[in-house]
């Protein structure tokens, strides 16, 4: 699961980064709310954490922006702000839980998984595009015309559900690796090219075009 933690207070933010990656997150760590636009428009998250008090405006303004552009990512608001009147305008921008601080870290990843599980709940379990289909729940492939399933690792797995939900889309190398790593992340430089070579192997080689100094685009089987 990718998800965004939109914190502004640095300590908070890196106690609360190394839960949830021991809790089997992948965290991308925002600190405005210019930053966490840029990052949502350019990554695809399962699922948000957003402060309200942000050093450049307040976070329900990009909640409001979110949903006013049909973006449905899950967002739990952490915030101080305790008052009844902020908690109902926020659920009115269109927050899907809302947690006061001080709180405490156990009860967050258990809201966490329960907004998870509800939004899951309303999501179809299948991606399908180009004559293949994901199974999300057991993190397979399936071919379509013969029903074949072919498993993947988790990083494979976050790769072609990137390509499937994007068919045909001109993909650069750093933007597959923005999509697979942290921000600040420091991967291999063939790291790409990598496991683009491994979904070859298991799907095929028309599956994925490369388009030199281009970059990669999904094509599929049909």
């Amino acid at each position: 699961m990718r998800l965004l933690l939109i914190e502004d207070d640095l300590q908070l933010a890196n106690q609360l980064q190394h839960s949830l990656e021991s809790s089997g997150y992948l965290v991308d760590l925002s600190n405005s709310v210019s930053d966490a636009r840029y990052k949502a428009n350019e990554i695809t998250y399962d699922i948000a954490i957003m402060d309200l008090g942000l050093p450049d405006g307040n976070g329900r303004s990009l909640l409001q922006e979110w949903r006013q552009q049909h973006q449905h990512i899950p967002v739990l608001v952490l915030t101080a702000r305790d008052d009844w009147e902020e908690k109902v305008k926020t659920f009115q921008a269109g927050a899907d839980d809302y947690v006061c601080k001080p709180f405490r870290q156990e009860e967050l990843l258990v809201r966490l998984e329960a907004l998870l599980r509800r939004t899951k709940a309303h999501q179809c379990p299948i991606l399908e595009a180009g004559g293949i289909r994901l199974d999300e729940l057991s993190q397979e492939a399936i071919i379509v015309t013969t029903n074949q399933r072919i498993s993947l690792t988790h990083t494979e797995f976050r790769l072609l559900k990137h390509f499937l939900r994007y068919p045909g889309r001109l993909f650069s190398k750093q933007q597959l690796l923005d999509c697979l790593y942290q921000f600040d992340a420091e991967p291999e430089s063939n790291i790409v090219e990598s496991y683009i070579r491994k979904l070859r192997q298991k799907l095929g080689k028309q599956v994925i075009e490369n388009k030199r100094f281009q970059g990669y685009c999904f094509k599929g089987l049909v």
